[in-house]
């Protein structure tokens, strides 16, 4: 009796372990700051303050074959993400996915910790709607607008590269504008990241709309952001920055993208949102 005892204890225990293990690695978390693995995407561990008060805010560690790739705050009433925030690698091609995945854990956040194809997530919870938190393929389709990356693939080699095709780090983008001028301002900054930075951190996100949806059967589904922007801290081997910039472009057909310095874009977010902005990286990126 004594020994079952024993054992019962040391099962409770473990249970106990497994739990924590299993909370710390949640890919859905509170704080960015809880998980180290996490905050590497942030330059110098530095998380901005832009965007934390969202209403509906989800913080997310974005995982894929069982391990982080980057990070998104992800706003689950307007089903778009705030940001997505990386550091740049470089792409050896190979990884465009035709799958899409969703984020288990924005319904139940006991699911599984890593994204998975929405299509078979299906088989593994049955009669659960899982689009009540998050942007859904179907959303998408024939909506007009491209799934647009906020983080790009073209900034990470396999396996990275695929953990960006999950709908939590997309929104919807003008065609035009998100395979023109967007996607120029995305290859120029893979030169730039290449010549000049033995690391690149970047901040990549959307301004939602006053009240443009994709509507599906009457229902605001997901929001069209009236501008997609990004930011970098570019830094050298001893993580000393050497440079920094960012760009705007309004989600239309205007197909602009609209190069700024970190100052400026501070300036441009606070007009859009009436919404104090802060540092975007440590110290603003000086050195």
């Amino acid at each position: 009796m004594h020994h079952l005892l024993l054992i019962m204890q040391t099962l409770a225990t473990l249970h106990i372990l497994v739990s924590l293990l299993f909370t710390v690695h949640a890919d859905v978390v509170e704080r960015f700051e809880d998980v180290p693995e996490c905050l590497k995407y942030f330059y110098k561990a530095k998380v901005p303050e832009w965007g934390a008060s969202t209403p509906g805010a989800a913080r997310l560690c974005q995982r894929f074959v069982n391990r982080f790739h980057f990070a998104t705050l992800y706003d689950t009433n307007h089903r778009i993400a705030v940001y997505s925030a990386y550091q740049f690698e470089p792409s050896s091609g190979g990884g465009r996915e035709n799958r899409w995945f969703v984020e288990p854990q924005l319904v139940n956040e006991s699911w599984q910790d890593e994204m998975k194809d929405g299509y078979w997530l299906g088989m593994d919870y049955p009669g659960v709607y899982l689009g009540e938190k998050q942007a859904l393929n179907e959303d998408y389709t024939n909506s007009g607008f491209d799934r647009g990356h906020l983080n790009p693939n073209g900034h990470h080699p396999v396996p990275s590269r695929n953990a960006t095709f999950t709908l939590t780090n997309v929104v919807p983008q003008n065609p035009k504008t998100n395979q023109g001028a967007w996607g120029n301002h995305e290859s120029q900054l893979t030169s730039l990241f290449l010549e000049k930075c033995s690391k690149a951190y970047v901040l990549v996100g959307a301004i939602p709309s006053a009240n443009n949806w994709i509507i599906k059967n009457n229902v605001k589904r997901v929001n069209i952001p009236d501008y997609v922007w990004n930011a970098y801290c570019c830094v050298d081997n001893n993580d000393r920055p050497i440079q920094s910039g960012a760009g705007t472009a309004r989600n239309t057909e205007e197909n602009y993208v609209e190069k700024r310095s970190l100052d400026e874009l501070g300036a441009f977010l606070q007009q859009v949102s009436n919404k104090p902005v802060g540092e975007l990286f440590y110290n603003n990126c000086r050195a």
